[in-house]
């Protein structure tokens, strides 16, 4: 019989039926890493059909959690980077699923929706990461401010759910966060200690009500046992989440992902390839070993036998998942990346929110875009392709597609593109934009 591979060694193929196995090669190519990624995080293929609202709350499912940011100057983060991965869908289910208990808000990576059924566990965990800056700053705040957030709680409690813009306040902050007012920060406080949780939105705007009557309509409802576990249980269940949200793994990236401490390493992981909750990799290049989850062990043994095929070509949010961490960006695509909105305008190199460019398994490049809503205009301000990366015309016409489409979601079908670093490409989109009606 030709031999396996079983938590990264060789071994003959009668295996127990208990450890998956896949076929024998030395190691995964960089190429073939890089899609088992991208297959894990539902963004290795364009959609194969129409979405529907239940799979926006797959798709978080899948992610393992969906990173909120408010910046709006395309759409809000968690909105794009479910359309990547589900192409033209209604913002409006992600808010319909929150509000129907589908999914919860709480702080995982950093602010994030979780799908309901792991919300029993983040509420576990949260009385475990009392170092996390949000619940320092909530107690601290508290500690100074009891009076003020309690009568606000007492509020919540007896008059149902309230927004921040439903508190009247003369008094601004002078710092903290972001410069709320004091009830803006005593709700966010309230948020990161469990008191509060999110009920729904409104125009994106939080509105808070007390966890209880929050949890009470979770769909599925909270699993009561899950609260109960130990902290090692929890720390191992999070641990393996990551892991399969990532699809492939050094350990060093594994903690980022649930915002874990300490960091998790490979002499920790030893006991999960033991039991065969982890399969051990290699990965051509990388001088420390890969994990995959056992559950991917057939997504795996796909990779490792070259029948993954990226044809996905979409922008990415600069808050998406396979781009947050820097470190691993760089491993698996060679891409070098900075959220540049929160670095001064002076030091920026392409722009305040660029947008990287997933090109068929590759991350080919950056534009920094705009959507000028009220004019229907899609505005590239700046549009980089990597130095190694030649612009064929596969590559100009999956971009121009992918823009367009993207413009048309946003309802902002009229592109406009400044500044193109590299030559040729500008005057091709342009051509191709307006064959398909599409440039201003």
């Amino acid at each position: 019989m030709s031999p396996q591979y079983r938590h990264g060694h060789r071994v003959k193929s009668s295996l127990p039926l208990s450890v998956p196995s896949f076929p024998a090669q030395a190691a995964l190519s960089i190429t073939q890493a890089r899609r088992l990624h991208l297959a894990a995080q539902g963004l290795l293929q364009q959609p194969r059909a129409r979405a529907r609202r239940e799979d926006v709350v797959a798709a978080i499912t899948r992610m393992r959690l969906l990173q909120i940011d408010s910046i709006h100057v395309v759409a809000r983060s968690p909105y794009l980077v479910l359309y990547s991965r589900l192409g033209e869908y209604k913002p409006q289910w992600l808010d319909d699923a929150l509000e129907a208990g589908r999914l919860a808000e709480c702080w995982a990576h950093e602010a994030c929706f979780v799908p309901a059924a792991d919300v029993s566990l983040h509420h576990a965990w949260r009385r475990q990461r009392a170092m996390h800056w949000a619940y320092k700053h909530a107690a601290r705040m508290h500690a100074e401010h009891r009076e003020g957030m309690d009568t606000l709680l007492a509020r919540i409690r007896d008059g149902g759910a309230a927004r921040a813009a439903d508190f009247e306040s003369e008094q601004r902050s002078a710092g903290g966060w972001w410069s709320w007012k004091p009830e803006k920060r005593w709700l966010e406080a309230w948020f990161a200690l469990g008191e509060l949780m999110v009920t729904r939105r409104e125009r994106f705007q939080r509105v808070y009500d007390l966890a209880e009557r929050v949890l009470a309509k979770l769909d599925p409802p909270i699993d009561a046992t899950s609260t109960s576990l130990d902290h090692a249980s929890l720390r191992e269940h999070f641990v393996l989440d990551s892991v399969r949200a990532l699809g492939i793994a050094q350990a060093r990236w594994i903690a980022d992902y649930h915002r874990l401490k300490p960091a998790v390493t490979d002499r920790e992981l030893a006991p999960l390839v033991a039991r065969g909750e982890l399969l051990k990799v290699e990965v051509e290049g990388w001088t420390t070993p890969a994990y995959v989850l056992r559950d991917h062990a057939d997504l795996l043994a796909q990779a490792a036998q070259g029948k993954l095929r990226a044809t996905r070509t979409v922008l990415l949010s600069p808050f998406d998942p396979v781009v947050w961490d820097r470190a691993r960006a760089l491993a698996l695509f060679g891409f070098e990346y900075t959220i540049e909105c929160y670095v001064p305008e002076s030091k920026r190199r392409y722009g305040y929110y660029v947008l990287p460019i997933l090109h068929r398994g590759q991350l080919v490049g950056r534009l920094d875009a705009k959507a000028h809503r009220s004019e229907g205009v899609f505005e590239i301000k700046s549009l980089f392709l990597e130095p190694e990366v030649e612009p064929s015309e596969r590559l100009l016409d999956d971009l121009a597609q992918a823009i367009a489409a993207t413009a048309r979601w946003h309802e902002t079908p009229q592109v406009r593109l400044g500044r193109c670093g590299a030559r040729g490409v500008s005057a091709a989109l342009r051509a191709r934009w307006r064959e398909a009606g599409a440039s201003a």
